[in-house]
């Protein structure tokens, strides 16, 4: 399985960005996806996760701001990003969990495959 995440770039304060990921390869038909974000000098953090139900999770710091979706005829999950704010610059990952449960969405390391990341630059 592979992942390639895109839509990254500088935005200022205010704005919006979508980022994508396309799965590709053998993804079966349960996965699931999620971003996660990491700033120069912190931890990662969990962004947001889709089922494949389309259930949603998101973080606390971008509920209300971001939307996840998916588009399973492309094997795309979109994160649409709106009201950045300064902190929300990072590099920005997807990840595919292929037996992810909602109780284990924040948690990185139950997800299977990771994508190469793309960065987002939020400026004032």
């Amino acid at each position: 399985v592979q992942l390639q995440a895109s839509g990254g770039g500088f935005v200022q304060a205010g704005g919006s960005l979508r980022l994508s990921c396309v799965a590709s390869g053998s993804t079966g038909s349960n996965w699931s996806i999620g971003w996660f974000r990491q700033a120069p000098g912190k931890e990662r953090e969990f962004v947001a996760a889709i089922f494949r139900t389309s259930t949603r999770y998101y973080g606390d710091s971008v509920k209300g701001r971001f939307t996840i979706s998916r588009d399973g005829a492309k094997n795309t999950v979109y994160l649409q990003m709106n009201s950045l704010k300064l902190e929300d610059t990072a590099v920005y990952y997807c990840a595919l969990g292929e037996r992810l449960i909602l109780s284990s969405v924040t948690i990185a390391r139950m997800y299977d495959y990771w994508g190469q990341g793309t960065l987002v630059t939020v400026s004032s």
